[in-house]
């Protein structure tokens, strides 16, 4: 069975500049990634980035614009076993306004496009964020 998760890719705009918040992984590989998680059962995937935000990063729909109609998906492996992450590219309305970590993560970072990329380190993840700020650029001006 396909594992399934998802999430929101969280920016603001500060000071002239587009940042991306990352958060550290308190486990495994203490990657980087945006806020995320498992569906729980009878849960959709939206519902769930929702929740996942809710819990990692202390941020609320409330605080953010969601840009619901442009997911992008990820698949790949983990331990060998397929996983399949969407994400939601999300404003944060207050760029002031500072996440509360949770247990599952140690660090938070705001960063720039290329330095959000080079943290990230997967190619797919990469990709994404490249997309995602192709959108902000284009379709919600700079």
């Amino acid at each position: 069975m396909v594992k399934r998760a998802a999430g929101f890719v969280i920016f603001r705009r500060l000071r002239d500049e587009i940042e991306y918040l990352l958060l550290k992984a308190s486990y495994g590989s203490f990657h980087w990634s945006s806020p995320k998680g498992h569906v729980d059962p009878g849960e959709d995937d939206y519902t769930t980035a929702a929740r996942e935000t809710r819990e990692e990063a202390g941020y609320t729909e409330d605080d953010l614009t969601i840009y619901k109609d442009n997911p992008i998906t990820l698949n790949y492996e983990v331990k060998g076993k397929p996983k399949v992450v969407i994400y939601w590219l999300a404003e944060l309305k207050n760029p002031a306004k500072e996440p509360v970590l949770s247990e599952e993560h140690t660090e938070l970072k705001w960063l720039t496009k290329d330095a959000a990329k080079e943290i990230v380190g997967f190619k797919d993840n990469q990709e994404m964020i490249d997309r995602f700020h192709e959108f902000i650029l284009n379709k919600t001006g700079k």
